[in-house]
């Protein structure tokens, strides 16, 4: 079985992900986070644990955090990103659990990383 570890931090919380057998979903929804996002998906894609479904919601952000989203899904195949219109993170999360085909998942938040 995977495990998760999490960890406050003074920035912010840090993820541990240490996966078992199966496949693990990491889903981020992302709003305004330009500034934070490039660092959380490089620890993401940076894991020695590769069998990852990684999803991306973008909800509807203003900024240029769906571009990114985009640019890093073309450099990497386990990135699926999904661009909707603003509905808040209740609604950006449930968008990423309808698209996940793994046996484990788990969120973070886009101005988070993991370890």
């Amino acid at each position: 079985m995977g495990k998760f570890e999490i960890l406050q931090t003074k920035t912010g919380v840090k993820f541990n992900l240490k996966a078992g057998n199966g496949e693990v979903i990491a889903s981020s929804q992302v709003y305004k986070a330009e500034k934070y996002l490039e660092k959380c998906l490089d620890s993401i894609v940076g894991q020695t644990y590769k069998d990852l479904e990684i999803i991306l919601v973008d909800d509807g952000s203003p900024d240029s955090s769906g571009r990114i989203c985009d640019k890093y899904a073309e450099n990497d195949n386990r990135i699926k990103v999904i661009h909707k219109k603003n509905g808040g993170d209740s609604s950006a999360r449930n968008a990423g659990f309808k698209e996940a085909t793994g046996k484990y998942i788990t969120t973070i938040d886009s101005d988070d990383w993991i370890e």
